[in-house]
């Protein structure tokens, strides 16, 4: 396998990133899954304007946009069985709303869906806290097939429940299942068959992503076990590297940079991986960088990676941090940015939107030296989930709502 390249076509996207139209945000960290956005947010001296609000019941999964529409994965409240519903993106207004059962699932850490949905053209693609997949028409919340994966591949779930959100390319949909020889099994779009089925390690709560360009590209995840790469169209292996996470709660995504990827998990800390056929080269490791479950984030340029990690030990406290990607050394540190968690996005200016566990969004730019927020407010109450900007409108779920804040004029 050569070296992970991104396209030059995606490299000029991000420079003249200012002069984009907005996007939507279709799945898991955005229209490409690396928590980046053409879209830019002024600095506020003023809370930003809530749009509107509605309330909603208990997830972990984070809202999606696309056709006009903000999808919002959770539970039934005191039912073994979990909604999806549909919003008018502009008013809130509920389009549609289906429920589907599923076995029972509690938790002291929630009982709703973890994994965030995915969009492409017309369908959405959900992925229940038990495994169910559930491939519904956009526009109308119609049942179009659904797959039992943790039945169908005698997988067994996980503590926390399924997490990992399933990636739409093309006709096919990949997710972490966990079962045997059926570590990631690829869907079909069209009508839910197998495509392809392999490795034989247990899922973790990480979600797959893809790199690399043609007869290079390849399926990239975080299992149980470590970090394999294959091939999407087949199933088949490249290279594999061992990342064992010592309380088995690796979360994080994968992140591509121009030459190397990093994987990182809570205890074993993260490492910069150079793809090779056969086997990855080791650029660096950095036991100190323990991710928890907020995706590092690059800078435009790639030479940084902002990352949040923390202590479990209590009091729980994490730790904005930014690492040059060549030798994972860390350049500098901003403490205090939330508790467990803080989700990050890069905007097209380069400056980075963090939302943090206790209900904070701030503005702030990152250069090698420094952090410096420009601007920060409390939005909402506790949340493990991701914003989702789209259009101008940054969405916001917490443990009772979902918020549309303007964070630029239309």
């Amino acid at each position: 396998m050569r070296r992970l390249n991104f396209s030059a076509a995606l490299a000029l996207a991000l420079i003249a990133a200012p002069c984009l139209p907005a996007e939507d945000w279709p799945g898991w960290l955005g229209p490409r899954r690396d928590g980046t956005s053409t879209e830019t947010i002024a600095p506020w001296e003023t809370a930003p304007t809530v749009l509107w609000r509605a309330a909603v019941a208990e997830a972990h999964s984070s809202p999606v946009v696309a056709g006009g529409l903000v999808v919002l994965h959770t539970r039934v409240p005191g039912q073994n069985a979990e909604n999806l519903t549909a919003r008018d993106a502009r008013t809130g207004k509920v389009v549609w709303s289906v429920e589907s059962p599923r076995d029972p699932f509690e938790n002291s850490f929630g009982a709703g869906p973890r994994a965030t949905p995915a969009i492409s053209g017309n369908r959405i693609v959900s992925f229940g806290v038990t495994g169910v997949l559930v491939c519904r028409d956009l526009k109308t919340g119609k049942e179009l097939w659904k797959a039992d994966t943790l039945k169908q591949f005698a997988a067994t779930n996980l503590y926390f429940g399924v997490s990992s959100s399933p990636l739409i390319d093309g006709d096919h949909v990949f997710v972490m299942v966990g079962g045997k020889q059926a570590g990631l099994v690829c869907f079909s779009m069209a009508d839910g068959t197998v495509v392809w089925k392999a490795v034989d390690e247990r899922a973790s709560y990480s979600s797959p992503v893809l790199a690399g360009e043609g007869a290079n590209r390849r399926l990239i995840a975080l299992t149980q076990a470590g970090v394999v790469a294959l091939d999407p169209a087949t199933g088949k292996l490249d290279w594999r590297y061992p990342l064992v996470d010592r309380l088995n709660e690796s979360s994080t995504t994968p992140i591509i940079l121009k030459n190397s990827l990093m994987a990182a998990s809570v205890t074993y800390g993260a490492v910069g991986l150079k793809p090779a056929s056969g086997k990855p080269e080791v650029i660096w490791k950095n036991g100190a960088l323990t991710c928890y479950f907020s995706t590092p984030v690059p800078t435009a340029s790639g030479s940084e990676i902002l990352l949040v990690s923390g202590r479990l030990l209590p009091p729980p406290s994490s730790i904005l941090r930014c690492v040059d990607s060549a030798t994972g050394k860390e350049l500098w540190n901003q403490p205090a940015v939330g508790k467990y968690h803080a989700a990050l996005m890069r905007l097209a200016d380069g400056r980075f939107l963090m939302h943090d566990d206790t209900g904070n969004i701030r503005l702030f730019e990152a250069t090698r030296s420094e952090f410096r927020e420009l601007a920060k407010s409390r939005i909402c109450g506790p949340t493990w989930a991701h914003p989702a900007l789209s259009q101008g409108v940054l969405y916001i779920r917490d443990d009772k709502e979902l918020l549309a804040l303007q964070v630029r004029q239309p």
